[in-house]
């Protein structure tokens, strides 16, 4: 064992506890379709798209061929005053996915780029339309938007934050939306809480007109997937639009049929000025993230630029050959196998089974939406996170995949996903959480 451990050392491993892991390491060396493969050959259904991202599934062939083929084509291209035409085609069929308005695609590598991205989209729109001194960013308590100093700023979970001095200036945020005391159990929106969005208006009287955007997850999901109340979301683009206030939904885990629509935008019915999105993008095959911007933003900074540059923002692998390719493909494995649908179609059985899970040890409170639940378990005393992170371990060590945040469990288990597959998914976390002291 000491060898092995010493074998791992090297890789300092995200968001995670690396002392514990070295010494009794979890690892996968393979996958397909629904299922992982460790390495004494186990397949471990996947409960969570990876990280909510392999939406399609795992090595779909159309994608790991698409990706395979570019590569021995052209391997990299730049973009910077240049071009290849996949990035171009793909800004266009993302563009087609994504509501009335929002025509223009930016590309970047992740979610949190994205995101950073955003901002800073937002901030250049303002000045160019006269509005310099709208400078202040207004994200959401709980919030999590990537790992980007602008992310993490607007962000809300305050563990992503501690640890990280004053972040950038001139930011506030938005109270959650998380109201047990309204109704737990509760199958997608609640009634009531739409008034929530009315905390900005309190933002607004504080700051006056220097907010330039708001940022919040149309489902906020990194936190313990939290359902926007009915009526939340469009009071929000409501106020946002009476004070000249740019709409960002970071859509990096419901966009690309999560909820059973293209976009969150599409299936609340809410359109904002900007939509960030990466994750299901690619199918994770190849990291990607992207920016789709309404078409009165980018007029409005690109009539405002002088001659050259007209916005000085981006990165080496902006529109990358290989994430270009992996997208085209993930887009089409979609569209042919009717995946958006077939998400919608599976939600209400989806959330039967996810609430069966009601009156388990320990459960305090279920939430769902689309083929994403929340499951949330009552704290140890003094271990907040210790019994999710049991139960995360053990499921592993029972052949099931989840995501764990603090003492939630989050399921978003592949659009692909059969009945019997969400079936095994939720009576292998049933059987998990009868042994979890």
């Amino acid at each position: 064992m000491h060898g092995r451990v010493n074998s791992l050392d090297a890789f300092w491993m995200p968001f995670s506890n690396n002392r514990a892991f070295k010494e009794h390491p979890r690892l996968f060396v393979g996958a397909k379709d629904m299922h992982y493969v460790t390495p004494d050959g186990r397949q471990v259904i996947d409960g969570t798209s990876g990280l909510w991202c392999v939406n399609a599934g795992h090595c779909r062939a159309p994608i790991v061929e698409a990706i395979q083929r570019q590569a021995a084509e052209m391997d990299f291209g730049p973009s910077f005053h240049l071009g290849h035409p996949k990035a171009f085609e793909l800004a266009r069929r993302v563009a087609d996915l994504f509501p009335e308005g929002i025509d223009h695609v930016f590309f970047c590598n992740s979610g949190s780029e994205a995101v950073d991205s955003a901002l800073k989209i937002a901030l250049a729109y303002q000045r160019a339309i006269g509005q310099g001194q709208r400078t202040r960013l207004i994200g959401r308590e709980r919030g999590y938007h990537g790992v980007g100093f602008g992310g993490v700023s607007v962000g809300g979970m305050v563990a992503n934050r501690r640890h990280w001095g004053p972040l950038l200036p001139g930011v506030d945020h938005l109270c959650h939306t998380h109201d047990p005391a309204s109704g737990t159990f509760v199958r997608g929106q609640r009634e009531s809480g739409a008034d929530l969005a009315d905390d900005l208006e309190r933002l607004v009287g504080l700051h006056g007109d220097t907010i330039a955007a708001v940022i919040v997850e149309p489902m906020a999901g990194s936190t313990g997937v939290l359902v926007p109340p009915k009526g939340y979301l469009e009071r929000l683009r409501a106020i946002t639009s009476k004070h000249g206030i740019l709409l960002i939904f970071d859509e990096v885990i419901t966009g690309f049929g999560r909820l059973g629509a293209p976009t969150a935008s599409a299936y609340f019915g809410v359109t904002p000025d900007l939509i960030t999105c990466a994750k299901g993008l690619t199918n994770a095959a190849v990291p990607m993230g992207g920016v789709g911007v309404k078409g009165e933003v980018h007029d409005a900074i690109l009539e405002a630029a002088p001659p050259g540059i007209d916005l000085f923002h981006g990165y080496t692998y902006s529109g990358h050959p290989l994430a270009s390719a992996a997208g085209l493909a993930t887009l089409d494995v979609y569209e042919s196998e009717g995946l958006f649908d077939r998400a919608r179609t599976h939600s209400r059985p989806f959330e039967d089974l996810v609430h069966g899970l009601k009156g388990l040890p320990h459960v305090i409170d279920i939430r769902n939406l689309g083929l994403v639940a929340g499951i949330e378990l009552e704290p140890r005393p003094g271990a907040p996170g210790a019994r999710a992170m049991e139960a995360f371990q053990k499921a592993y060590d029972t052949g099931l995949l989840l995501r764990v945040t603090g003492d939630i469990i989050a399921l978003s288990p592949p659009l692909i996903a059969e009945p019997s597959h969400l079936t095994e998914i939720v009576e292998r976390l049933a059987d998990v959480l009868r042994t979890v002291a």
